[in-house]
């Protein structure tokens, strides 16, 4: 197990961990009914966070934070020698978590995406996982929540007897409905991205060789390059830039001092 805590990659506060690290975390936390905010951050992430004062905030409240990409564990070794062998991706913690969850008796809630990717996603992981409690599930209404929504998420999931929430949302909607709801719910909330929709069979992985090499971006890129494209190239760029200059000590982050959000969004 490599737990070796929080180190800075760009100002975000990333936890140098593995898998068995990262799952005994969100475990330990559901089993004491503990507030505990997890994501999984891989170089879009990390800069979401770089040039928004009050977004950087947010990432360096959550409890967890996992080096989601391969540059971003790349980040990690080469600037704080932490050693890790391999990144801790978002749609393989999932199953791990799931597979944790099915052994100790934890029941989960399913929060995000559309109703027929909800159904699908169920149904595979009840196949993965015939012993892994669902407590329930609920889709995304692709908006912020008013106050009244919130509260009748947060008293679903309550009333459903779940000990944690995944939730896919996107980034950031799913870091901000981490930060903002796992003091509401009282649970580890584990935002995973694109997992639903791997786990769910509607998007396809990148082939191993590609993820190895940090190359699962472009793989994403090829699949809806018109969405994609304002997302990876420029900040993929900038994100190199930033890390070089952070590597010679040319320039120490955060570009602006992290501030506490002004309003609640609610995801």
């Amino acid at each position: 197990m490599i737990d070796r805590g929080k180190k800075s990659v760009l100002g975000v506060m990333v936890d140098a961990v593995d898998y068995e690290a990262a799952v005994a975390r969100i475990v330990a936390a559901a089993k004491e009914g503990r507030p505990y905010g997890v994501t999984a951050l891989a170089v879009h992430g990390v800069m979401t966070g770089v040039g928004d004062p009050e977004h950087l905030w947010r990432l360096n409240e959550l409890e967890l934070v996992v080096p989601d990409g391969q540059p971003v564990r790349w980040a990690l070794n080469l600037l704080h020698k932490t050693g890790l062998p391999d990144r801790v991706y978002g749609p393989r913690l999932m199953l791990e978590v799931c597979r944790a969850a099915e052994a100790e008796g934890l029941s989960i809630f399913l929060y995000g995406s559309r109703q027929e990717v909800l159904e699908r996603l169920e149904a595979n992981l009840k196949r993965r996982f015939p012993k892994l409690q669902i407590a329930g599930a609920m889709p995304s209404r692709f908006r912020n929540l008013t106050p009244e929504e919130r509260d009748q998420v947060v008293g679903e999931i309550r009333k459903s007897g779940a000990r944690m929430t995944f939730v896919g949302l996107g980034c950031p909607r799913q870091e901000v409905f981490a930060y903002e709801m796992r003091g509401l719910l009282g649970m580890p909330v584990i935002a995973v991205g694109a997992a639903f929709d791997f786990h769910a069979g509607l998007l396809r992985e990148a082939p191993l060789w590609m993820q190895r090499y940090g190359l699962q971006w472009f793989h994403r890129l090829l699949q809806e390059p018109r969405r994609l494209w304002r997302r990876y190239l420029p900040l993929n760029t900038a994100y190199l830039a930033l890390l070089l200059l952070q590597w010679a000590g040319i320039w120490s982050p955060p570009l602006k001092k992290p501030q506490p959000p002004r309003e609640l969004r609610y995801g």
